[in-house]
């Protein structure tokens, strides 16, 4: 019992700070890409779409490994976005797992590693 206690402390503890923080935001690294898309945005040729939230590490992770690397990509937060959510919904079986890669061929990738996004743009 004490440690569903402990649980739901942590829980809240975490989960509280992130609700009450939440603020709407589209990143682009570098700008560009167009505004057309339902929820999001078509990438431009060289440029990847990153779906995510503002709590997620794995998005942290991947968004630091793609900075380091030099890759350009635009972040769309689905928690401020609904459009965004229900496209990530649609390519994951209904969930809303981030981060969520699109491609500039318009396929996605579900919480790829900085390598199979590596190997994606090589192709």
């Amino acid at each position: 019992m004490t440690w569903l206690v402990v649980a739901l402390a942590i829980l809240l503890f975490l989960a509280v700070p992130a609700m009450l923080l939440r603020v709407p935001w589209t990143r682009a690294r570098p700008a560009g890409g167009k505004q057309d898309a339902p929820g999001g945005v078509v990438p431009d040729m060289a440029e990847l779409t990153m779906y995510s939230t503002t709590w997620c590490g794995y998005c942290r992770r991947l968004k630091m490994e793609l900075d380091e690397a030099g890759i350009g990509y635009t972040e769309i937060d689905i928690e401020s976005d609904p459009g965004a959510a229900a496209f990530v919904e649609s390519v994951n079986r209904g969930n809303q797992v981030v981060p969520t890669v699109v491609f500039a061929d318009g396929t996605a990738a579900t919480n790829p590693s900085f390598t199979e996004v590596q190997e994606r743009l090589a192709a």
